[in-house]
């Protein structure tokens, strides 16, 4: 927590000049309650009151999308995390706006609300990429590259079209395309510092591409050989019940859960040294 404060500090300059709509600190929501809509929402509220700039970031699974309500009509600009398909991303979006509408009706002020969705568009390419190793699928191996960018940009022209009051995060970097095919558009692109590096020094043309349809070459070539590429491409692909059960989200829980673990074992260690 004192850390978290002190680097949403270093953020408030930024904050107070968007508005609110940029300079905010994300925090992790304890991964182990993703099936907990209240503990969610309570451990939400409890972290959004460390500092005005905070946004905080929730898992889109069965229990999650109430949770994003909720925590939205009670003024918390959110973060959808653990998230990798369309379906998940226009189910965080009516979330969202369910939430910010309830508060319009009590005259509730949402000026300086900026929730965003996050599609972690590398972590759904290194799924189909395990997919097709387990399973024995060849296909070319660039287009495994696109698939997180196809369902982003398909993600961003739905939101665009329908007005959702929440933008897109990339997350998740593995190349370039990751930020260069999302130029243009009203999104969030908060790469890690290594690729920030990278990136700045590429001699990638800074040119918009955010409308420019990934290549229908490679969307039927994906969608034809792999279920998990259609359930993320496709608008009915996944139902709120099944979120948890896709692929990506039990592979990133796991991990995320892993981490905490790891990392409180880390402080017992140091707050109970064996000598």
């Amino acid at each position: 927590r004192e850390i978290s404060i002190k680097a949403a500090e270093l953020l408030e300059p930024i904050f107070e000049r968007h508005n609110g709509k940029n300079g905010r600190l994300s925090i992790q929501t304890d991964p182990r309650l993703y099936r907990d809509t209240k503990a969610i929402v309570d451990q939400t509220i409890e972290f959004s009151q460390l500092a005005p700039n905070i946004i905080v970031k929730i898992p889109v699974t069965r229990a999650g999308i109430p949770a994003i309500e909720e925590a939205t009509y009670r003024g918390v600009s959110i973060n959808a995390t653990v998230s990798f398909t369309l379906p998940q991303a226009i189910a965080v979006a009516e979330a969202v706006e369910r939430g910010l509408k309830r508060r319009e009706s009590e005259g509730k002020d949402i000026a300086t609300m900026g929730p965003v969705c996050t599609i972690m568009v590398g972590r759904l390419d290194d799924w189909l990429k395990a997919v097709a190793e387990k399973e024995n699928i060849t296909t070319d191996p660039g287009y495994f590259e696109w698939a997180g960018v196809a369902v982003f940009k398909k993600a961003y022209q739905i939101f665009q079209k329908r007005g959702y009051r929440i933008r897109l995060l990339s997350a998740a970097f593995r190349n370039h395309m990751h930020w260069s095919e999302f130029i243009g558009g009203d999104v969030v692109i908060s790469p890690p510092y290594a690729w920030q590096v990278r990136y700045n020094a590429s001699d990638i043309p800074v040119t918009a591409r955010i409308d420019k349809p990934v290549d229908p070459k490679i969307v039927d070539e994906l969608s034809k050989k792999f279920v998990d590429f259609r359930r993320a491409f496709t608008e009915d692909g996944l139902t709120l019940e099944t979120f948890d059960s896709f692929g990506p989200t039990r592979r990133t829980l796991k991990q995320f859960i892993a981490g905490c673990c790891d990392l409180g074992a880390i402080i017992r260690d140091f707050m109970l040294p064996e000598w």
